[in-house]
C-alpha cells in the first residue's frame, strides 16, 4: 500500500481537481455545500475486475443519488482510456483520471509497485468530512456498495 498516510474518518477530505470527460475538470469542492460524494477508486480501466465493479455502481446509482450523493471514478489511466471504458460499461457517472497518481497518493491507496491504485470507497459528506472508508488490501476484491448506502443513508437530512 501507499507510503501515504489513510485520511481518517472525520478528518477533511484531501481536494483536488482531475480530469474528466472531454478533458474537463472536476473537482471535489465543486460539490461543497450541495451534494455528497463517493470516490470510487479502480486499478485500470478495462480490467477485468474494474469492468465488474463499476457497473454495480451505476446499478445502484439511482438510490445513490436519490441520498444527495454523485459518484466520481477515479483511476490512474488517461482521461481518454477512462472516457472509452465508460462508454464501453454504459457508465452515466465521471471518471476521472488520476495520471500523475498524486490524489491516490493523497487518499493514500497508491500501490507503489504496481503504480495504481487499490480498489477503494470514500464518502465524503457536503461539508467535505470523509465519513466512510473502504480500501481493499487485495485489489481483485470489490468494495460493499451496501456500506456506502448505509453510510449516505445515515446522512439524511444534511
Amino acid at each position: 500500500m501507499s507510503t501515504t498516510t489513510l485520511p481518517e474518518v472525520g478528518s477533511q477530505a484531501p481536494d483536488f481537481r482531475l480530469r474528466g470527460p472531454g478533458g474537463q475538470p472536476i473537482a471535489l469542492g465543486d460539490y461543497r455545500g450541495r451534494r455528497h460524494v463517493v470516490l470510487a477508486f479502480y486499478p485500470l480501466a478495462f480490467s477485468p475486475v474494474c469492468s465488474h465493479q463499476l457497473p454495480t455502481l451505476q446499478r445502484d446509482l439511482d438510490r445513490i443519488r436519490e441520498l444527495g450523493a454523485e459518484v466520481l471514478g477515479i483511476s490512474v489511466d488517461s482521461y481518454f482510456a477512462n472516457e472509452a471504458f465508460a462508454r464501453h460499461l454504459g457508465l452515466s457517472f465521471p471518471l476521472l483520471s488520476d495520471f500523475r497518481r498524486q490524489v491516490s497518493a493523497q487518499y493514500g491507496v497508491l500501490m507503489p509497485e504496481a503504480q495504481t491504485s487499490t480498489r477503494a470507497l470514500f464518502v465524503v459528506d457536503k461539508q467535505g468530512v470523509i465519513v466512510h472508508r473502504e480500501v481493499l488490501e487485495d485489489p481483485r476484491g470489490v468494495p460493499s456498495n451496501e456500506d456506502v448506502l448505509r453510510a449516505l443513508e445515515s446522512l439524511r437530512g444534511d
